[in-house]
């Protein structure tokens, strides 16, 4: 599992003398006066917004200027010394190694953080065990919008201290208590204190020992969260037992737009409960039942209400042991999903000799963005039936047919998409058997102008092809002057010599300027290729990552 945090930062230009946590604690006069009537803060008085927001009995108000001062610096060195900078009302320590010693010194600077709508201390260890310091702080930051404490090892009596201290945050809109063990079999004592109108909008709950318990309280939670947007419930393979109890509940949560169920413990019954609550849920954009391995065979009578989900984007089915007869029945709705921007129908093996019709009608989704087809066992004529249909699907900008081994030595069906594509980002195709024929295709493709705007292009796994093929398609590859990503790693099970084209490619990376990563592995480089490659990294002091020979 990987877990991809980004934070942004807004850069300006400043006065000199001013620090950036004076910008955190004044904001942006534009954004005061748009936020005056919530917030109701000045720019040019800072002492006397702390001394109106702080509470008496815990922080004494700041009564001069040289005080106000003090503190700001505090927080500036603090932030300095964790590497971050001051983000106007955010306070994002995500993965910065927190020791109890931060843990004191945050909790010490909280008092003078009124405004505070943002908190992230995700992923650091030492939360755990020390987070009633800061619940008993709750008060002094009322205006908190969000709360991560995604993988912070939370105790039980972090669990129960986090409760009690949420009803002083009413303005709580996201809540994030992913990768906690400690909150499962506890979820009543965290969220009991959420009423009726709560404004909670992203509730994220991944991979929390969630208990068939769990799911039967959050059933009859969530009719009081009617401003739920996000609901993540991914990999708690236990709530399975308590889903007719979540889609009662769901059938009160109008504004759901995401809905993810990745592996948790559904069976061949889910469908037909989910089916149930799916009418209710007319702002659907994304839903993931992904990972579910029982789920097969219960969309064969139960995928009617699918279809009422006419704002969904994003399905993602990958991995749910999809049967023929699911195929067929997902025939019937898929295509009528004219919104559909993603489809993951992965490493469902069963559909490789029976989406031929389905494949066929993918033509009728203009909007999709995203096909991910991987590891299908696709057979010959559901791959003509793919490969005819995408010429249709002009906003194609991932492809992934990995794994599908019938596509090599048929590449050359996929030759009008290839030239027609104006969109396409990502083409993967490791692992399809590709011989030389289809390698020096692609790279004509490639030379007469096409797939121009591809970022990752993955060809690995493809043992069959000669040097003859790489020495054509590295020759070629210079015009692709948006690529980042270029994979042609060998077979765990087999290392090769590279031959002259390896200096090929060496010549055309000289000519992407936006290439980072190169995977050659397995690919053993004779020593004057090595010295070849030194020169190059010094020569043009570039960072791309070569992972060549079984070792990077």
């Amino acid at each position: 599992m990987s877990q991809t945090r980004k934070k942004t930062s807004s850069e300006g230009e400043t006065k000199p003398q001013t620090s950036s946590v004076n910008k955190f604690l004044r904001g942006s006069k534009a954004e005061s006066r748009k936020e005056n009537n919530d917030l109701k803060t000045t720019d040019s008085q800072p002492s006397n917004w702390i001394q109106k927001t702080a509470p008496s009995e815990t922080a004494k108000p700041l009564s001069s200027e040289m005080e106000l001062r003090s503190s700001m610096e505090k927080y500036e060195q603090f932030l300095q010394k964790l590497g971050k900078k001051a983000v106007n009302k955010c306070l994002d320590l995500n993965n910065c190694g927190l020791t109890t010693a931060d843990m004191k010194e945050m909790v010490a600077l909280l008092p003078f953080l009124p405004d505070l709508e943002e908190l992230d201390i995700s992923w650091n260890d030492f939360v755990g065990g020390t987070l009633h310091s800061i619940t008993q702080q709750m008060h002094l930051v009322s205006k908190l919008k969000i709360l991560r404490l995604g993988s912070c090892r939370l105790t039980t009596d972090d669990v129960q201290a986090l409760g009690e201290a949420l009803e002083m945050i009413p303005e709580l809109e996201e809540l994030n208590l992913s990768w906690n063990s400690k909150v499962g079999g506890n979820l009543p004592l965290i969220l009991q204190k959420f009423q009726k109108g709560s404004k909670i909008q992203m509730l994220k709950l991944v991979d929390c020992t969630l208990t068939s318990e769990d799911g039967t309280f959050l059933g009859q939670l969530l009719p009081m969260l009617q401003s739920l947007e996000v609901l993540d419930l991914s990999i708690n393979r236990d709530i399975g037992g308590s889903l007719n109890s979540i889609a009662q509940g769901l059938k009160s949560t109008s504004n759901l737009k995401v809905l993810k169920l990745h592996s948790c413990g559904l069976s061949q019954k889910s469908v037909k409960i989910l089916d149930a609550a799916f009418r209710y849920l007319a702002e659907l954009r994304k839903l993931d039942l992904s990972c579910n391995k029982d789920l097969g065979g219960g969309f064969e009578d139960s995928s009617a209400q699918l279809v009422m989900l006419k704002h969904l984007q994003v399905l993602d089915l990958h991995q749910c042991s999809l049967t023929a007869d699911d195929v067929m029945s997902l025939t019937q709705v898929i295509p009528l999903l004219s919104n559909l921007q993603e489809l993951d129908l992965s490493a469902n093996k069963k559909m490789g000799n029976s989406s031929e019709n389905l494949l066929s009608r993918l033509r009728f989704l203009p909007a999709l963005k995203s096909l991910v087809i991987n590891n299908c066992a696709l057979e010959s004529e559901t791959f003509t039936a793919l490969a005819e249909t995408s010429v249709h699907l002009s906003a194609l900008e991932v492809f992934n047919l990995s794994w599908n081994k019938c596509v090599g030595g048929n590449l050359k069906l996929l030759l009008e998409t290839l030239k027609l594509s104006m969109s396409l980002r990502v083409l993967r195709l490791s692992s399809c058997s590709l011989v030389t024929e289809d390698v020096v295709l692609l790279a004509s493709v490639i030379q007469t102008g096409h797939l121009a705007k591809l970022r990752k292009l993955d060809l690995s796994y493809n043992d069959s092809i000669c040097d003859a093929g790489w020495t054509m398609f590295c020759q070629n590859v210079r015009f692709l002057k948006e690529l980042i990503e270029l994979d042609i790693s060998l077979r765990p099970s087999n290392f090769r010599d590279c031959g002259q084209w390896f200096r090929h490619l060496l010549c055309a990376v000289i000519k992407l300027p936006q290439i980072t990563e190169i995977g050659m592995k397995r690919w053993i480089l004779p020593a004057s290729q090595e010295e070849e490659l030194e020169c190059f990294d010094q020569d043009k002091k570039r960072s791309i990552h070569f992972d060549h020979g079984g070792f990077q």
